[in-house]
């Protein structure tokens, strides 16, 4: 195989998630500095969640149009709109305008839509462009995918963004009432953020980089001989989206209603190509394909805070670098040994389950989670999230190289469950978190327990 072609792969996956993870990861540095402070998560939240209107249209298309989205071109549009909307967030982050008496970032909302649309459509674009390519290069592409949030984290780390000190002040314990006449108040330790060592402008410039050579490998993918030379002689992916005689023979033979096999099971025939799967089975991947993307995008991220900073600061940022290394690591193992096992796939699901609900219980208990004065306890939840992520990435990439194997179709379906189910832990999670306050932080310099 080509090691030029892997490589390609690997700069185009990178261009998936990286703005969405680019921003998430600057936000201690960006929040001090806009007008709606810390409720700014909660606002991205909701963003991010509305972006799915690209992927529903592409999903949509693909089901009632076959044939008539150009995928290649709409690839280009996105890439080049995100490297754009990247750009301009260099540029227009820190300004505001006033909405009814009250400043408001503006621009750092829209141009995170726009992002955030960018990086959800790629989800039912990216996957399906890769059916061009031999199977051993989706592997590659998830191991790009998964460095597009390892690359900003450790730019960031570098930046110095969420460093902090604790340092003496004052707080009122009270701030409401008076005791003979004077606010109640003590002597404690607060957090104090240092400069970084780089602005968020030139971060930003940064994603915007890394957007371009996402967009650069897109090109060379489509163009360069090499490349062409390890295109997937079996799937025809070009004739798929391209040629109108395949095109029609696709959706003649996507209109036949479900043939039975040999020994009388159905056949998910209708909309995978090779029918490999019964009705229950494909049921059953995208169940655990929503479950997991639910679990990973959104449920647990959102409480990645709780369960981590009662532990203290370098817990925390020692739990998201390695859960950042972890996915790609979990995608480098699957390029080695890729299994189609369904059975290996719910066990993987659950064993990684059990850690994610070690790590909800502890931001539930947040701000006193146990063991959180032993160092044990915060070696326990860097290891939950290691192995959290690493099992549920693992996970994905089974389901991709499946669902790769049924065709187009498959994995046009792939991206939009991975969406929903992301859109569902997000759904849940914000009300909780955002509205009933059902959570607690911790004191990343002091311990209430």
């Amino acid at each position: 195989m080509s090691l030029l072609t892997h490589i390609l792969a690997c700069l185009f996956g990178m261009g998936s998630w990286v703005t969405i993870c680019g921003l998430w990861v600057e936000l201690p540095l960006i929040v001090p500095q806009v007008p709606e402070g810390w409720y700014l998560p909660s606002y991205l939240s909701i963003l991010t969640q509305a972006a799915n209107v690209g992927p529903l249209f592409v999903t949509l298309m693909h089901q009632f149009q076959p044939g008539k989205l150009n995928e290649t071109a709409v690839i280009y549009f996105i890439v080049s709109f995100g490297t754009l909307s990247s750009l301009l967030l260099a540029f227009f982050w820190k300004a505001t305008v006033v909405v009814q008496g009250v400043e408001r970032s503006i621009y750092l909302l829209i141009l995170t839509f726009f992002i955030s649309t960018v990086d959800c459509t790629s989800s039912v674009t990216f996957l399906p462009f890769m059916m061009q390519l031999k199977p051993e290069y989706l592997t590659s592409y998830y191991v790009g995918e998964g460095l597009s949030g390892l690359i900003p984290a450790v730019v960031a780390l570098i930046q110095g963004v969420g460093v902090l000190q604790c340092v003496e002040g004052t707080q009122n314990l009270n701030p409401n009432e008076t005791i003979n006449g004077s606010l109640d108040s003590t002597n404690h330790l607060i957090p104090h953020y240092l400069p970084a060592n780089f602005s968020a402008k030139a971060f930003f410039f940064f994603l915007a980089a890394m957007m371009f050579v996402c967009l650069v490998a897109f090109l060379l993918l489509n163009n360069l001989p090499v490349v062409a030379r390890e295109r997937s002689s079996s799937l025809k992916y070009q004739g798929a989206i391209r040629n109108k005689d395949f095109v029609k023979e696709k959706k003649s033979r996507e209109r036949k209603p479900m043939m039975n096999s040999p020994n009388g099971i159905q056949k998910f025939n209708g909309m995978f190509g090779k029918g490999t799967y019964s009705w229950a089975q494909i049921l059953y991947i995208f169940i655990i394909l929503a479950w997991v993307n639910a679990l990973t995008n959104s449920v647990l991220l959102s409480v990645q805070s709780y369960s981590c900073l009662p532990y203290g600061n370098h817990a925390y940022h020692w739990s998201a670098t390695m859960a950042s290394i972890a996915n790609p690591l979990a995608c480098f193992i699957a390029m080695f040994y890729a299994q189609r096992s369904l059975v290996l796939m719910g066990f993987l699901t659950a064993f990684g389950t059990v850690f994610g609900i070690y790590i909800m219980a502890m931001a539930v208990l947040s701000p006193c989670p146990l063991l959180v004065n032993h160092i044990s306890g915060a070696i326990l939840i860097v290891a939950a999230w290691t192995f959290f992520v690493l099992t549920l990435s693992y996970v994905k990439v089974i389901i991709a190289v499946i669902l790769r194997d049924e065709g187009h179709s498959a994995l046009v379906w792939c991206g939009a469950v991975v969406q929903l189910g992301s859109l569902l832990g997000a759904v849940i999670m914000f009300p909780l978190v955002n509205v009933y306050n059902f959570f607690s932080s911790g004191d990343p310099c002091n311990s209430t327990c």
